[in-house]
């Protein structure tokens, strides 16, 4: 499992993650879970660790705590989630109720989520990080729109990471975000990498390029992580699954040679004829 360094610490963590919108946002029933846990249990197997949430994605919280605690992966998971409200003690009720859902008493990653009154949950988060409540704290959003916003902030805040939209076919934080995070120290989190999806509505019916196999891709899921993974500013891309064959596909992004410059420009100008 390919590994990059979180620049403010030098922790080394793997390239895949997990993001947990919709997929994990279910009932009780084993009928939803099982799948969930061979999610789970192919990250671990693999030596995947990045689980993201929100108090946003509904009952996700609450599932990845349950999940990982019953298959005894609770300690051997980068556990990320999300502050999404206003106001300070909103905000610190907000995460106290996201960590006991969770089950961590220390969370590995909080952030402000699409930057809802991220002054303020900064401020809060310093002070946490201090005391050890939270070990890295960051700032995330999803649109193109909130990118300047998020290259100040890279600059300017002290965060040790950003999470933002990107994808093959969505490269506006090519344009200078991620060279600004890059250049200040800050790891960058990729959402979004297969568009919601609609990556695969593009590519449906047709075969790879010859030549993606020089690269060890056996799989358009995994073609498109590797363009997000090349660039060197990327520290961990997180998919979202419910299905443990697909997380298996997205792990083999994270195995083999990454494209150069050059193999980026022919991947993307490869994409874009569709």
């Amino acid at each position: 499992m390919m590994k990059r360094r979180i620049p403010s610490s030098g922790e080394m963590l793997p390239v895949v993650g997990l993001g947990t919108w919709a997929q994990f946002d279910v009932g009780p029933s084993e009928a939803e879970r099982e799948p969930l846990r061979g999610v789970l249990r192919m990250m671990a197997a693999k030596g995947a660790e990045v689980i993201d949430s929100s108090p946003m994605y509904g009952r996700s919280e609450a599932v990845v705590g349950d999940l990982a605690s019953e298959l005894g992966l609770s300690d051997k998971l980068f556990y990320a989630t999300k502050v999404w409200t206003s106001g300070r003690e909103a905000g610190i009720r907000q995460m106290e109720s996201s960590m006991a859902k969770m089950r961590r008493a220390r969370m590995d990653l909080m952030q402000v989520h699409n930057l809802v009154d991220w002054q303020t949950h900064l401020e809060t988060l310093r002070d946490w990080k201090k005391e050890g409540k939270v070990r890295y704290i960051g700032v995330t959003h999803y649109l193109d729109s909130a990118h300047p916003v998020l290259e100040r902030m890279a600059k300017e805040e002290e965060i040790d990471f950003i999470q933002v939209n990107y994808s093959i076919r969505s490269r506006n934080a090519e344009r200078s975000l991620l060279d600004a995070a890059m250049d200040n120290g800050v790891a960058v989190i990729v959402n979004r990498p297969f568009g919601e999806g609609s990556l695969f509505g593009y590519t449906r019916g047709r075969k790879l390029p010859d030549w993606a196999s020089d690269y060890g891709i056996g799989s358009w899921a995994q073609f498109f992580l590797k363009y997000l993974l090349s660039h060197p500013a990327v520290t961990c891309v997180i998919p979202g699954t419910s299905r443990p064959e697909n997380m298996l596909d997205n792990l083999g992004a994270a195995e083999g040679p990454l494209p150069d410059e050059k193999a980026r420009l022919r991947m993307a100008e490869y994409v874009e004829r569709f």
